[in-house]
């Protein structure tokens, strides 16, 4: 048979004597201690998160939340006094750290605080030691101690460090007020206030150096730097500023009595704090160090009170804010949960009042707990004169009602619409209406402990000290007395047997004292005869067992103890002590009630929580079993409330009625009315229309004008702006031109200069070549004459001459071919002048506009007159220079063609010599001859 165990669900419940026992962690998110764990709770979704406490421990002490909201720190109370980080981003609160107090024995640590870094932690331990520990937690060193205290003189509280300085903390109690400073690895005090008369009940810090500190008395006393200067009053009415009195320095009396300051907390718009039972103040700070009282929240009184206990004489224990300080919440000393959302209440004029943050819980043990199989209901009954109808499966209160009396047991009937109550004078039986829980039947029963109804729920058993009596439902009658125990029954569960003649069937658990066995008894009787029978004994440990359940199935037993722990033990009950234990509970478990269809452990306790566990087996799967039940919706109304919701509904029809008739009158009335009022509105609009149209129509006409103008205008600045584009456009063109022309300018004179260098090359090149051809005249006559006088005495002629004249004839031809590529030089520079002519022209037909382009042009055309002009005379004198090189060069030709026809010939002479002519018979004359004739042709004796 697989393992079956509990594990924690959702409860409800505020576990009270913790110190800081309620914090925000996120906008819809809170963190509070309840049964023996600190629960995560959503307020929105409405899910929960446990963190169970410690194993062994005494119990929880005081929380603190780090700025980041990041970090739980839970101190817990033990022969060792531990502090225990939890990292509340995990998904299960993984454990971060254990603190401990080191070399030093403590009990518990009554409060704490994180470092505004979140690295630190100071922890306050109690008597009688009374020492202030400073850690690094993550590091898990203790940094310093210091003992702030002695027992004549308890602290309430260690407040966060001072908001802007990591290294300062502040102390208080009854006759203290302290700070101390962390330097050099000690914890040393700056100041001393003396205030030994005053018992200060908590503080807060609201800037550097700055902390507001409230009193028994309830007074907010306002400490600089340590020393308490002056004192804020709360006698002011909110929204009539503040009233303060001055202290003189170490003169801090004792004040008059009034309500207690027990909570205060600091924002970002000045302080919060309790000004009396169930009462709230707001103050604003308007100056650098004055505060004014802003508004007043109150805790209203229960629908259902009854005025013994009323809600708003509740002390404020511990007051919170959301990160962006949206909801402002609270926990009293009655373990109820308020808030309120400060973003909605500021626009509200008239007194606010707190809401339950969860669900009102009970504020003192719970003394019976029953179910019913019609509805997912469960009914508890408490000590604070209370009894709850809750909804396990919307987790949420549907009903619940506060008596005069102490209310010791109670029973649902199977319908879940009327509930058995047992108080401290009577026996009641109670309808359970919509909105209310009304008695119908009393029975002289007083202090009944226990009581049950049968499973069709026409009987119900109720016990008076050692006796059971049994009712019936239908007649109230007492149809039989179960008077065979011989002591008081003071734990016994009352359950109805579906077998035999619908016998009562009565187990008694009868609570294991350390050294005695846990027995199981079932007593069967059949209205008048009774057997007892012991069936399995277990035996007990040192702690006591108070309570126990046995599932539908009969897998497992569930059993309460006097520690607060849930133990399961399979069933049938082993021989030995085998079970699974759960931490439930910080008290003593009271009651035990395990739903029809097994999915659900309900436990209640002495501490006032009520824990839903779901049952699972080992492997987490929910032990829920496969019977189907039905739950119905239906509800109880008494024939006097339908009576009267039907009179008053007539009531309200006639009213209606009336209202209608007299509505139709008043409409009737006020359409007539109306009538004439809108005739006579219609003819004054119309006569207004009428007025409006010729103004508008003037109006239209200035407008128009107005637009004209505008129009005109922006026209006119359009046209200044063009022409003054238009003119910079014609500067900048006329300075381009001008340019261009200049430099086309300078290039004219540059072509005439160079065509004047051109004309002296060439003039000084036909001087030459005249000079040349003059002198190469004189020359060659000359030579001409002296080869005449020498011709008669030359007789033969060498090779090497003929050679020297052929030298002479090529020089002749390298003059010639210079002279044709000056020639080619000189045309070709005569058609770049050209072109650039032609150019200059084009250019200057772009530019007809101005005077200036005028002048410009005819200069132009002046000069191309002129460029033309020196055309004119340079190709009449490379006309006339032709005309004079080409009879020369004809007859150079000539000669050329007679000097090769005569080289030719010599040639051929030459030829004939070397082979030996004169050995043929030419004579001298011959050679004689052929020479003369090429010194003819060549111009040159030889």
């Amino acid at each position: 048979m697989s393992t079956v165990l509990s594990q924690p669900h959702f409860i409800f419940g505020l576990r009270k004597g913790v110190k800081n026992n309620l914090c925000f962690v996120d906008e819809q998110t809170v963190v509070f201690p309840s049964g023996n764990s600190c629960v995560i709770h959503n307020t929105v979704k409405r899910w929960q998160r446990f963190i169970p406490g410690l194993e062994g421990s005494l119990g929880l002490r005081a929380l603190a939340l780090s700025p980041n909201q990041r970090y739980l720190a839970v101190s817990e109370k033990a022969e060792e006094a531990s502090i225990t980080v939890f990292d509340l981003h995990q998904e299960h609160g993984m454990k971060k750290k254990v603190l401990t107090a080191g070399d030093f024995l403590v009990q518990e640590f009554l409060c704490m605080a994180f470092s505004p870094d979140s690295k630190y932690l100071i922890g306050q331990s109690g008597a009688p030691e009374w020492l202030l520990i400073f850690w690094s937690w993550e590091k898990n060193k203790v940094l310093a101690t210091v003992k702030t205290t002695n027992s004549n003189n308890p602290i309430s509280q260690v407040s966060h460090f001072s908001p802007h300085n990591n290294m300062q903390v502040c102390v208080s109690g009854k006759g203290v007020f302290k700070l101390f400073r962390y330097s050099e690895g000690n914890l040393k005090q700056n100041s001393i206030a003396k205030v030994e008369s005053i018992n200060i009940l908590c503080h807060t810090w609201v800037s550097e150096g700055r902390v507001i500190a409230g009193t028994d008395t309830g007074r907010l006393l306002v400490s600089e730097s340590g020393d308490v200067r002056r004192e804020i009053k709360m006698s002011s009415e909110p929204g009539q500023g503040q009233t303060e009195r001055r202290i003189k320095a170490g003169n801090v009396t004792e004040g008059v009595a009034k309500c207690c300051v027990t909570a205060i907390l600091s924002y970002s718009k000045g302080f919060v704090c309790s000004s009396g039972p169930g009462t709230v103040s707001l103050f604003e700070q308007i100056e650098l160090d004055v505060y004014r009282k802003s508004r007043e929240i109150q805790i209203l009184p229960a629908p259902a009170s009854s005025g013994s206990a009323p809600a708003q004489c509740q002390e404020i224990d511990t007051i919170c804010m959301s990160p962006a300080e949206e909801t402002l919440a609270v926990s009293t000393d009655r373990g109820q949960l308020y808030s309120i959302n400060l973003s909605s209440a500021e626009m509200k004029r008239e007194q606010l009042h707190f809401d339950f943050l969860s669900q009102p819980f009970h504020s003192d043990s719970i003394t019976g707990l029953s179910i019913c199989i019609r509805k997912p209901f469960m009914a508890t009954s408490s000590l604070d004169c209370s009894v709850r109808i809750w909804n396990y499966e919307m987790k949420e209160v549907e009903l619940y009602k506060e008596f005069q009396q102490e209310a010791f047991s109670v029973a649902l009937h199977p319908t879940g619409l009327f509930v058995l109550v047992g108080f401290s004078d009577k026996l009641r039986l109670m309808n359970l209406f919509i909105n209310d829980i009304s008695t119908f039947k009393e029975f002289e029963l007083p202090g009944c402990r226990e009581c049950a109804f049968s499973h069709g729920g026409h009987r119900f058993a109720a016990v008076d000290g050692s006796v059971i009596h049994i009712y019936s439902f239908t007649s109230f009658e007492n149809i039989l007395n179960l008077n065979g125990h011989f002591g008081k029954v003071t734990s016994t569960t009352a359950a109805w047997c579906l077998v035999g003649r619908m016998a009562l069937c009565t187990r008694r658990y009868r609570t294991a004292r350390p050294g005695e066995r846990l027995q199981q008894d079932f007593f069967y009787a059949d209205f008048g005869e009774c057997e007892i029978k012991v069936l399995r004994e277990v035996p007990a440990d040192v702690v006591a067992h108070t309570a126990l359940a046995v599932s539908q199935s009969g897998r497992v037993v569930f059993t309460g103890t006097s520690g607060g722990t849930v133990r399961a033990v399979k069933y049938p009950l082993p021989d030995q002590k085998e079970w699974i234990t759960q931490q439930a509970h910080c008290g003593p478990v009271t009651k035990m009630v395990i739903t029809y269809d097994d999915q659900f452990l309900l436990t209640a306790s002495e501490d006032g929580c009520l824990l839903i566990s779901k049952i699972i087996d080992e492997k987490g799967q929910s032990l829920r079993s496969n019977r189907q039940i039905v739950h119905t919706e239906e509800i109880l109304v008494t024939k006097a409330d339908l009576e009267e919701r039907a009179h008053n509904l007539l009531e309200l029809k006639m009213h209606l009625k009336e209202l209608h008739m007299e509505n139709e009158y008043q409409l009737r009335l006020k359409e007539m009315n109306y009538k004439e009022e809108l005739q006579q509105v219609s003819n004054k609009f119309m006569e207004e229309i009428k007025s409006l149209k010729r103004t508008q129509q003037l109006t239209m006409e200035h407008k128009k004008y107005d637009d004209l103008l505008q129009k005109q205008k922006e026209m006119q600045e359009e046209y200044e702006t063009r022409l003054t584009h238009a003119e910079q456009d014609r500067i900048q063109s006329l300075a381009e031109v001008t340019q261009i022309y200049e430099a086309e300018l300078q290039f004219q004179e540059e072509a005439g200069r160079r065509i004047r260098e051109y004309e002296e090359t060439i003039r000084q090149a036909a001087e030459e070549e005249h000079q040349k051809i003059d002198t190469m005249k004189d020359k060659y006559e000359k030579k001409l004459q002296s080869e005449k006088e020498a011709f008669t005495s030359v007789s033969l002629m060498t090779v090497t001459q003929i050679r020297s004249l052929q030298r002479q004839i090529d020089d002749h031809l390298d003059d010639m071919i210079s002279m044709k590529k000056e020639r080619q030089t000189l045309t070709g520079f005569i058609r770049t002048l050209e072109t650039d002519i032609g150019v200059l022209k084009r250019q200057v037909s772009r530019y007809r506009k101005t005077n200036q382009e005028k002048v410009i042009i005819s200069s132009l055309h002046s000069m191309n007159q002129d460029l033309h002009k020196l055309k004119v005379i340079l190709e009449f004198k490379l006309k006339d220079m032709k005309k004079q090189i080409r009879p020369q060069q004809e007859d150079i030709n000539k000669k050329a063609e007679r000097i090769e026809k005569v080289r030719e010939r010599a040639q051929k002479i030459l030829d004939w010599l070397q082979v030996g002519g004169q050995h043929v018979g030419v004579s001298s004359s011959i050679c004689s001859f052929y020479l003369l004739e090429l010194s003819l042709l060549s111009g040159k004796a030889i």
